[in-house]
């Protein structure tokens, strides 16, 4: 295998670089297998497991796994399972300083979860997806469209998701709109008209209670965090047991979620850069 530092190679008649598409593909190969290795449990993955999730042979496997092991990013478990390595975090946490939203969010994620006793987390956008950029567990299990840090799902899918489509650029939103549709159908989520429907109505009330029923039990609440331009760089949302968000409550959590919201856009620096691509603060937990 080639050195991924020759993913470059010098144009003959131009003495331009030229993509080495052998190093290219080599390089893609490694980030998919740390990809892979952040999703599986502390023990590690067994070789057989990691090659077929890659789909790349065990041979292919194995020696990527060997490269990433030399540099520090990968090590060999009990068992000949293959698990990261604690370069990878630390080049991770170095990298996740570059984006303060993460960080800045917690203590309202906490607050939040404490005031409520349910489960809160911080959305951002990623393209035509929203990722979940944190999560503060409450004591009621629950299940979410995202699940875990890391975890996407479509833009319009899910209360936090559609709190930060109806607060995007009216250009954007129907970008978005148009490539997600489809995406949305196969879920089982409903037609354009609905979806066009609920993010009116999502910008009308400032707030987001759209239950989609994809998720039997479950309710939540999500609200946009917004920049000076009226953006959404962010959404809060409250995930719970739909019997704990009825009609007497959903106005004191929909409150709070709001003054929590808007303290939080009160604290970002809207010089940062790096607000225009908050997922890349989930390079602190491994990516997604």
């Amino acid at each position: 295998m080639k050195s991924f530092s020759s993913a470059f190679v010098l144009d003959s008649q131009n003495q331009m670089p030229a993509p080495d598409t052998d190093s290219a593909s080599s390089l893609r190969r490694a980030l998919k297998l740390l990809r892979i290795l952040s999703q599986g449990d502390p023990e590690g993955l067994r070789l057989k497991d990691i090659a077929e999730t890659a789909g790349c042979s065990q041979p292919t496997a194995h020696r990527m796994l060997q490269d990433l092991a030399a540099e520090g990013f990968a090590e060999q478990a009990a068992g000949k399972r293959y698990r990261l390595a604690l370069d990878f975090y630390v080049l991770a946490a170095r990298a996740g300083q570059a984006s303060g939203l993460r960080d800045a969010a917690r203590p309202a994620l906490l607050r939040l979860s404490a005031t409520l006793s349910d489960t809160i987390f911080l959305l951002v956008r990623n393209g035509f997806d929203a990722v979940c950029l944190d999560r503060v567990e409450g004591p009621f299990p629950i299940r979410s469209f995202t699940g875990d840090i890391g975890g996407k799902v479509p833009l319009g899918l899910g209360q936090g998701s559609l709190a930060i489509l109806a607060n995007l650029p009216e250009d954007e939103q129907e970008a978005v709109i148009r490539f997600n549709i489809p995406r949305l159908l196969d879920r089982g989520f409903l037609d354009e008209a609905s979806l066009r429907s609920a993010l009116a109505l999502a910008r009308a009330q400032g707030w987001v209670n759209t239950s989609t029923g994809l998720i039997p039990g479950m309710a939540g609440v999500g609200v946009p965090v917004l920049d000076a331009q009226g953006r959404a760089v962010a959404a809060l949302s409250v995930g719970t047991l739909a019997e704990r968000l009825n009609a007497d409550r959903l106005p004191h959590v929909v409150k709070i979620l709001q003054s929590e919201a808007q303290a939080l856009a009160g604290k970002l620096n809207p010089f940062d850069v790096a607000l225009r691509y908050p997922s890349r603060s989930l390079s602190t937990i491994g990516g997604s």
